[in-house]
């Protein structure tokens, strides 16, 4: 699942996830709350458990920050095995230091997405 507001990001990261073969389906949410209510409406029959979430820090409406705590919030149902990676193109060493503080984020990677970083991704998770 990637959620970033900036559509021209999620189609370029679409292309390198699907170019690598490293899903057979990516979700794109453009802002958190939209992403929020895919997770939380998982009988729809449309729904698919994401394995991994890239998540955008600076979004309008709910950022990456606020996503995180409402996504802490979850069950761990909806939480299990789903590997949630910030991935944003700040490189602000206090975001960096915040980000270390959410248990539930396995990282903190710099846009763009590139297959090093997903391949990184799968050795360490999968």
């Amino acid at each position: 699942m990637l959620i970033d507001d900036n559509k021209y990001d999620n189609f370029y990261h679409n292309r390198i996830i699907m170019a690598g073969d490293y899903a057979a389906i990516v979700i794109s949410k453009t802002s958190g709350l939209d992403a929020m209510d895919y997770l939380l409406h998982n009988d729809r029959p449309e729904y698919q458990q994401p394995d991994i979430i890239f998540l955008d820090i600076n979004m309008p409406g709910m950022n990456g920050w606020e996503f995180l705590d409402e996504y802490d919030k979850l069950t761990d149902e909806l939480k299990s095995k789903v590997i949630v990676v910030m991935l944003t193109t700040s490189e602000n060493p206090d975001d960096q230091a915040k980000a270390l503080r959410y248990a539930t984020l396995s990282g903190f990677k710099s846009k763009p997405l590139t297959t090093e970083m997903l391949d990184e991704i799968l050795v360490k998770h999968f």
